[in-house]
């Protein structure tokens, strides 16, 4: 009889699994049931559950597991163990080797040990924890070499550019303006200066991030509003400005907008106190200030708003004057105010020199006092005056009629600098002088030589001359002629002095050539080249009265002021020196000399001009209580623009004449009460020689005067 086998699934013991009849078989050559069967039983199936297991049942209120077995065979059971008060389920007898369907986590068999539960079919199957670690990691990991490449990224292959980049957008700069030097005059009188004052300025681009906060309006108590209002709100009233107007110059995308120039100190210190740094600077800048008003205004020149010189001696020592503006680089933060301990690079400001001159002050107010005087009375269109040291060629002024102050610019007065330098003229009989040198150097003639003058005179060449005034033929001598001021005369006395001679004396006395003060503007007059003479008969004679060229008042007195000066003509100049910050004085270079006559020339010719102020002469409103004077008037014809002429009387004189110290000449054109220098010039010539003497302590004469015969 065969041995008869019990189904694995009929074992019990923790570990069995149901499996279906006919079970795929073992290494052992048993059958391994099938997953999801029932286990077999060897009898007829009972209603308890094996190995004590408990069933759930719908009743309790539990869902039933989900977990079903297929059978496979004839007949299927359908088993679920109740509590005690529900119904025992039904009962049916299986055969050996069929599958019973289990529900619940027990199954229905007779003494069977509890299956685990089986998995629904097709469902997700457990998470693998090691598993999600592993992602979890890689995952981690990626977002980390993200992050530490992206810091390479930054630190070590952008990082110098960025971090340059940033201290360029933190890094500001500004200027300090260095302070102008002072112009003043010889005595160290302030004739120009600088003041400290500010430039308002805004930066429209940050001022759109501006937020009121708490502030409140002082003036009308309201809440200081957002933006380029509230800014408005709080500066307006110390600007002296509508707030509506300053809103909208304070919109827009420019970092720098300039509100208001020339600010005082008072009102930058207000500004500040508004705590505005990151929205509004305050640049330290200077306003030129000239004290002493009109007095040497034309002289001194002016300066435009970034106080470069435009005119006068502003403009002439530009590069002595202005000095070097410094500069402060430096981080601030975005309050505007500077980080503290941060890099900070300061270059130093190089305050200008001061520029002292040779003019006196209250030489020159009285010049053009007395100018203004002189064109009132004699109805003259302007007036024109230089007093120089005859010495040395300093200045003592340079004067011209008519107010004007560089501290007003509501003209352009200012900006016509100085008719003394760049007006020309026929100097007229003034130029006689050097015809008078010519003759008396080269010895074609001698002080007392004699000549017979008529009132007209007609040359070898055919061309006639003729006196300013009709008069009977006269016998006079050379210091004769020149007393009397004959053209006529004069004209005789230069046939003996050759064309080329004459051309070299007026070039050797200074014309046409700029006389060394360097103002802005200065004309060097009008000489005709030597090759015209060639095609012009008349010009060769009228130069010798002082005709046919033209020059400007310095060049016109400088030509007595090189015979006072014992016939060495001297470089005028009109600045002692300079001096620097810390008060070094540094003085100007020695001016240029040049002989020109001999000292027996040169007294020669003082000797004779200072018979030009004696009875005899044409000058005796010259004179000077107290003093010896020697000099020469002038009447020059002047040609003008659109047609017609007019006049330019004059008078230049020394003083004293046994001892010269200063020239002054005195230029008045287009006078209305009389065209001749000895009655409108010379009254003005005495006035100013006179106060200039007694300014400068100069001791009267004590010796008289020894005049040449004037006629024979």
């Amino acid at each position: 009889m065969s041995e008869r086998r019990t189904p694995p699934g009929a074992r019990g013991g923790p570990g069995a699994r149901g499996g279906a009849a006919g079970g795929r078989p073992t290494r052992q050559g048993t059958t391994r049931p099938t997953r999801g069967a029932a286990p077999q039983t060897r009898g007829v199936s009972s209603s308890r559950p094996t190995s004590g297991a408990a069933a759930r049942t719908p009743s309790a209120g539990r869902t039933t597991s989900r977990a079903t077995t297929r059978t496979t065979g004839r007949t299927a059971a359908r088993s679920a163990p109740q509590k005690s008060e529900q119904k025992a389920p039904r009962k049916s007898p299986q055969k050996a080797g069929t599958a019973v369907r289990a529900t619940g986590r027990g199954t229905v068999g007779s003494g069977a040990p509890p299956r685990p539960r089986a998995g629904r079919p097709g469902g997700r199957r457990p998470g693998d924890p090691e598993r999600r670690q592993r992602w979890i990691m890689v995952a981690a990991v990626l977002v980390l070499t993200v992050f530490v490449g992206r810091l390479v990224q930054v630190q070590i292959f952008q990082g110098p550019a960025l971090a340059a980049k940033a201290q360029e957008a933190r890094t500001t700069q500004s200027v300090e303006v260095a302070h102008r030097g002072d112009i003043v005059d010889a005595t160290g009188r302030v004739l120009a200066t600088s003041v400290d004052r500010y430039t308002v300025a805004a930066d429209t681009l940050a001022i759109q991030s501006f937020q009121g906060g708490q502030r409140v309006d002082a003036a009308t108590g309201k809440a200081v509003q957002d933006g380029a209002l509230g800014v408005a709100q709080l500066l307006a009233p110390i600007l002296d400005e509508p707030p509506a107007e300053l809103a909208a110059k304070l919109n827009g995308k420019k970092q720098y907008v300039i509100l208001a120039r020339n600010v005082v100190p008072e009102v930058q210190r207000a500004i500040a106190k508004l705590d505005l740094q990151a929205y509004i600077r305050t640049d330290l800048t200077s306003r030129r200030t000239y004290p002493s008003g009109v007095v040497a205004g034309t002289l001194v020149g002016f300066v435009d708003q970034d106080q470069v010189g435009q005119g006068g001696l502003e403009r002439a020592y530009e590069d002595v004057l202005a000095g070097t503006d410094g500069k402060v680089t430096f981080e601030r933060g975005r309050d505007g105010v500077e980080i503290p301990n941060s890099e900070r690079d300061a270059t130093p400001a190089v305050p200008g020199s001061d520029v002292q001159l040779t003019i006196d002050a209250d030489v020159q107010w009285k010049a053009e006092e007395l100018l203004d005087d002189a064109v009132s009375k004699s109805g003259s269109a302007y007036g024109m005056a230089v007093v120089q040291d005859v010495r040395d060629g300093t200045v003592l002024a340079v004067a011209d009629s008519g107010d004007v102050d560089p501290n007003d610019r509501s003209t352009s007065a200012v900006a016509n600098g100085s008719r003394a330098v760049k007006d020309v003229f026929e100097p007229g009989s003034t130029g006689k002088v050097i015809t008078m040198a010519a003759a008396l150097e080269e010895g074609y003639w001698t002080p007392g030589s004699t000549f017979t003058v008529p009132y007209r005179y007609t040359a070898p060449n055919g061309e006639t001359f003729k006196d300013s005034h009709e008069h009977d033929v006269q016998h006079l001598t050379l210091a004769g002629v020149l007393a009397h001021s004959s053209n006529t005369g004069t004209v005789q006395i230069g046939e003996k002095i050759p064309e080329q001679v004459r051309y070299d004396y007026l070039g050797r006395f200074g014309f046409g050539q700029p006389t060394g003060l360097g103002l802005p503007g200065e004309s060097a007059g009008i000489l005709p080249s030597r090759s015209s003479f060639a095609h012009d008969a008349r010009t060769p004679y009228t130069i010798l009265f002082g005709q046919g060229v033209a020059v400007n008042a310095m060049q016109a007195t400088q030509v007595f002021s090189t015979v006072a000066n014992g016939g060495v003509r001297v470089e005028p100049s009109l600045v002692a020196g300079t001096r620097a910050a810390d008060g070094t004085f540094t003085p100007a270079e020695a001016p240029q000399k040049s002989r020109v006559v001999s000292q027996k020339t040169a007294d020669s010719l003082m000797r004779m001009m200072e018979s030009v102020t004696g009875e005899e002469g044409t000058a005796a409103n010259a004179r000077v209580p107290g003093y010896r004077v020697a000099g020469k008037t002038g009447t020059a014809q002047m040609w003008l623009p659109g047609g017609g002429t007019t006049y330019m009387a004059s008078f230049i004189g020394v003083a004293p004449a046994e001892d010269p110290r200063y020239t002054v000449s005195v230029f008045l054109r287009s006078p209305q009460s009389s065209i001749y220098g000895g009655v409108v010039a010379a009254p003005v010539f005495s006035d100013l020689m006179g106060y200039t003497l007694q300014k400068m302590d100069v001791p009267p004469s004590t010796t008289p005067s020894d005049p040449y015969e004037l006629t024979w």
